[in-house]
C-alpha cells in the first residue's frame, strides 16, 4: 500500500509539471525544451532556504515558485523575438545551464553529492511525514493548478492563447499584444513547475543534479504529447500513464542496468504507436507539429 501511495505522489507532482508545460506548449504553441530548468530551480531554492537559512518549507515552497518564475523572466525576455526551432534551442540552453550550475556550483548545491536531509512540511504542528498525508498535500496543489490553468484557458484569455498558437501574425494584426501573452504564459508555467520542484524536494528529502537532466524535460514533453496537446485531462492522464507503466518493470525482477534503457524504449514505442494511431494524443485537440 505504501508503494502505491508513493507512486500516486509522484503522479501528482508530474501532473503539475505536465499541466504547466501544456499551458506553454499545448495552448500557446511555444516549444519549451527546458521546462526542467524551472523544476530544478524550485527544488533547489526551496531546499537551500530550509537547509541553510532555516526558513519554513512553506516559505521555501513560495520562494521556489517565485524563483522559477524569475528564471522564466530571464529566459523569456531575450527569447520573445524567437520562434519555432530558435525558441526551442533557447529553452533547451536554459535547461542545460541550470543543470550545469546545480552540478558545478559545489559550494552552494554540493554538486553531485546533492542536498540531503531536506525537512518536510507541517501545519499547526501536524507534520506531513507519512506518504498518505503528503499525498493529500500534493492533491491539494494539483487541484489548485487545475483550477487556475483551467480558468486561464477556458475564457477569453484562453482564446487569445489559442489564436497565438494557430497564427501569431493574425493575432498581432487583430490588436493583441502577442509578446505580453507569451511572457505571461511562460512565467505562469515556470511558477507552477517551481512549485512541483519544491514539492518533490521536500518529499524525497534529497536532491541532486541527476534528477534534473534534459532527459527529464523530454519525459515531461512526452507526457503532454501522449495525453494530448491543449487538454487539461490529457496532461493528468499522460503523467499518470507514463509514471505507472515504467514502474511495472520493477515487478519483472530486472536489474537497473536493463530496466532503465527499457523504460526509455517503452516511452519511444508508446510515442511511435500514438503518432501512428492518434497523432493528437489521447485527449488532444490538435496534432503536434
Amino acid at each position: 500500500m505504501e508503494y502505491i501511495l508513493h507512486i500516486l505522489v509522484i503522479c501528482g507532482i508530474y501532473s503539475i509539471l505536465a499541466l504547466s508545460l501544456n499551458l506553454i506548449l499545448g495552448y500557446t504553441g511555444l516549444v519549451n525544451l527546458g521546462h526542467v530548468a524551472f523544476y530544478a530551480t524550485g527544488a533547489y531554492i526551496s531546499a537551500l532556504l530550509t537547509l541553510q537559512a532555516g526558513l519554513s518549507p512553506w516559505i521555501g515552497l513560495l520562494a521556489g515558485g517565485l524563483g522559477a518564475a524569475l528564471i522564466g523572466i530571464v529566459v523569456t525576455l531575450p527569447a520573445l523575438r524567437l520562434k519555432s526551432d530558435y525558441l526551442a534551442l533557447a529553452t533547451l540552453g536554459a535547461g542545460i545551464i541550470v543543470y550545469q550550475v546545480s552540478k558545478n556550483w559545489t559550494s552552494l548545491t554540493r554538486g553531485p553529492m546533492g542536498l540531503p536531509g531536506i525537512p518536510g512540511f507541517s501545519i499547526f504542528g501536524i507534520a506531513f511525514d507519512s506518504t498518505w498525508s503528503y499525498l493529500i498535500l500534493v492533491i491539494v496543489f494539483v487541484l489548485i493548478t487545475l483550477f487556475i490553468i483551467n480558468r486561464l484557458v477556458t475564457g477569453a484569455y484562453g482564446r487569445v492563447l489559442k489564436s497565438i498558437r494557430e497564427d501569431e501574425v493574425a493575432s498581432s494584426v487583430l490588436g493583441k499584444n502577442v509578446n505580453k501573452y507569451k511572457f505571461q504564459v511562460f512565467i505562469t508555467g515556470a511558477f507552477f513547475a517551481g512549485l512541483a520542484g519544491s514539492l518533490y524536494a521536500h518529499y524525497i528529502t534529497f536532491i541532486d543534479p541527476s534528477s534534473f537532466t534534459i532527459m527529464e524535460s523530454m519525459t515531461i514533453i512526452l507526457m503532454v504529447i501522449f495525453g494530448g496537446m491543449a487538454s487539461i485531462k490529457g496532461s493528468v492522464a499522460g503523467a499518470v500513464i507514463l509514471v505507472v507503466i515504467p514502474e511495472m518493470l520493477r515487478f519483472l525482477g530486472m536489474p537497473s542496468s536493463i530496466a532503465a534503457p527499457l523504460r526509455q524504449m517503452i516511452y519511444g514505442l508508446l510515442l511511435v504507436i500514438l503518432m501512428m494511431k492518434r497523432p493528437q494524443g489521447l485527449f488532444g485537440k490538435f496534432r503536434f507539429t
